[in-house]
Order: structure tokens, then sequence, then C-alpha cells
């Protein structure tokens, strides 16, 4: 690895800063006190500095020299509501809600970054910092992008990371193309006639209609998209009824759908519509079909993957870096600021867990999990990503 002595020789800094989010965790839109203490550390290194974009976010301006460029570099610092298992002295200090996603580290790896390039960076643009609220299903990136983000601070290209557990710590993966999926969800309520359970042809049955909608709606996956056009459609519930020996007036069913494409998407709900509408017309049933588009799929542009990956070989090697990583079907905000912007969103290995403290709880280290912990080794790994992104975009032509 080619890490910056400095970066390395201030980890310890950036460890307690991470730390110190870890233990003070806050939900979206609450991120005052993280809000805080990233104002006042961007400050304290002459960076430029705004706040309230998206209600709790912050950005910081560091300019240099007299060049046009400018580079976008995203973290957020919102938590999860999760009661936390861990016990080692940085266990989150407020009741039901823990850094279970990394963003802490997140958080943490790009103010490394800001502070060794408010204080040695040689480059010649802008450089703009972005703490986003709300990542964890508050659309934040969405809600700075409403609030002028990127008429206040244009940038040429922007780019985000997120830690990665079960990826080797320190090694990266990346792709052009998509990498993250849309997350959507849907709700079907059906209206019929409730009956006597002995006697079901009184009325019209709804549990029946909706466990007919339920097989019908698994046809879209196998028979209308393109076998080659990944998609996941998950039902998640299903709800009627109070007694065993009553056919209920109403049932209703609920989950989600992933995709790569909007074209997918545009498909899959025009089908979940028909099948539902004449499924329960065919059993004398009324529906009505709620379909909330949440977050757009992420999709890297190619030219900013292809150079995100080359600055990661220089940082961690070639052995270190995946360039056509397995996309997942997980969903992140990021993907509103790349439907603004050219850029690219990237894994940062975290490892297996064995880095965690002593008095960790018992769960794997996997993301949204109580017993998970970002792993501090990676700090200077990120935060010299970062210099080393920036620092090369800004002397391109």
């Amino acid at each position: 690895m080619k890490l910056i002595p400095e970066i390395q020789a201030a980890q310890s800094e950036i460890q307690g800063l991470r730390r110190t989010i870890h233990a003070h965790p806050e939900l979206r839109y609450e991120e005052t006190r993280t809000s805080e203490l990233v104002a006042s550390k961007l400050a304290e290194w002459g960076i430029e500095v705004h706040r309230g974009l998206g209600k709790t976010g912050v950005v910081g301006v560091l300019k240099r020299g007299n060049g046009t460029r400018s580079i976008g570099l995203r973290a957020d610092m919102d938590a999860l509501p999760i009661q936390e298992l861990n016990t080692f002295d940085h266990r989150s200090h407020n009741d039901g809600k823990m850094h279970a996603c990394g963003h802490d580290g997140h958080t943490a790896m790009l103010l490394g970054a800001a502070q060794y390039l408010a204080q040695h960076g040689q480059f010649d643009g802008t450089i703009v910092f972005i703490f986003q609220p709300a990542e964890e299903g508050g659309a934040g990136a969405k809600a700075m992008i409403k609030d002028g983000l990127f008429e206040r601070f244009p940038v040429d290209a922007i780019f985000g990371i997120h830690n990665w557990p079960g990826m080797p710590a320190g090694f990266f993966g990346v792709t052009e193309g998509p990498i993250m999926a849309s997350s959507n969800e849907f709700r079907i309520d059906i209206s019929g006639i409730g009956s006597h359970a002995a006697l079901p042809h009184n009325g019209r049955d709804p549990v029946f209609t909706a466990v007919q909608i339920a097989n019908g709606l698994q046809s879209i996956i196998t028979r209308n998209k393109k076998p080659l056009d990944t998609a996941v459609l998950s039902i998640t519930q299903i709800h009627a009824g109070d007694a065993v020996n009553v056919v209920p007036n109403t049932a209703w069913l609920a989950g989600t759908v992933r995709t790569f494409t909007t074209q997918t998407l545009d498909l899959i709900e025009a089908r979940l519509r028909k099948i539902a509408e004449s499924t329960a017309e065919a059993y004398d049933c009324s529906v009505e079909v709620s379909f909330l588009r949440n977050y757009p799929p992420t999709v890297n542009s190619s030219a900013e993957a292809q150079f995100a990956a080359e600055v990661m070989r220089e940082v961690v090697g070639d052995d270190r870096v995946d360039d056509k990583v397995e996309p997942t079907m997980g969903a992140e905000d990021f993907s509103f600021m790349l439907l603004e912007k050219p850029g690219c969103y990237a894994f940062l290995g975290n490892g297996d867990g064995g880095h965690r403290d002593a008095g960790h709880g018992v769960g794997p280290c996997m993301l949204h999990n109580a017993s998970y912990d970002f792993n501090d080794q990676l700090l200077p790994v990120g935060s010299s990503y970062w210099v080393q992104l920036a620092t090369k975009f800004l002397s391109q032509q």
C-alpha cells in the first residue's frame, strides 16, 4: 500500500473522531451533534463551512489556485434505529440508536482527507466535501440537491464510498454501470365482502384473492421481464382477518421491488398493477395499489469508474482492486447525486469482523447488525484514497 505518511501519523486522531461519532449516533435528519463536530473540525482546519443543506447537512469548500475544475466527495452521517449489542467503550450511548452501517467511519475518513488537504494539499481547483444526512431511508442526498447543493457548489464529478463487510479489509470494489439497485415498495389493499367461514358463498373472499395476486406477481419476474434484466420482487407481508371462523372484509399484501434499470422497474410496476386489478376483478373484489419509488439505481459513469479504479490501484495495489465487482441489490441514495452529475460509488472491504474490540456482540459484523463495528484500520486507506482521487482529478485538463 502507498498510504500518505501524514495521514498514517494522524490515524489515532481520526479514530478518535470515528469512535466519538459511533458513541453518539443520531437518526436521519437529527444529526445535530455530528454536524456540529464536522463543521467545527472543518473550520478549525481553515475550510469554508456551509450548514443547513438538507436540514442537517454540512458542506466544506477548499479552493486553491486559479483552476476551474471541481470535485465533490461525499460521506453520510446518520445512524440506524438499532439497539447496539456491543459493550466496548465506544458503544452507543443512545438507546435504540446505533452506527450499524459504518457511516461513522465514512465521515471520519472524509474528515481525515479534509484535514490533510487543508494542511498539506497541493492542488489547483476546488474540493467540495459533502457530509450528508439521512441516507437511511430519508433521501438526504435528494434533500441536499433540492436545497441547491450543486447550484451553490458546482462540481465536475461526484464520488462516494461505502465499507463492505465480507470483502477483505483494505480491498476496493468498483464497477462501471449499475453497482446498487433501486429501492421501491408496494402495498395492495383488497376489499371484499365478509362471511361466515362455513358459508363462503355468501361473501367475496379478499384472502383468497390476495393469495392469487401473490402467486400472479411472481410471473412478472419469470415470464414478463427479460431473463438478463436483474430484478427482485419480494412479498414480505400478508395481513387479513381476526377470527378463524370468519372470512374478513379486507386483506392486504406488501413488499419490495429492486432493479438495476428504470426501464425494468417501469415494466414491473405496470404489470403489478394490471395483475392486481384483473385478479381482484375476477373474484368480484376491489383493489387499491400503492407503488412508491424510493431510491433509483446507483449507476456509475464509465469514465469516473475507470478513473477511480486507477487511483485505487495506486493506493493499495493492483491485486487489491476488483474493477468488476458484483453489484448488490441493496440501495443507496447517492444514486440521486449520480442522476445530477457523473461520478462513481465504490466499496472498501471491512473484513470479516476480527478487528472488533473485546466486548463486541455475538452477532456477525455485517451491515445493519447489532454487533457491527467499523474497521478503524480502513481510516488511513480511505483518507489516502480521497486525497489521491481529488488531487489527481483536479490535475487533469
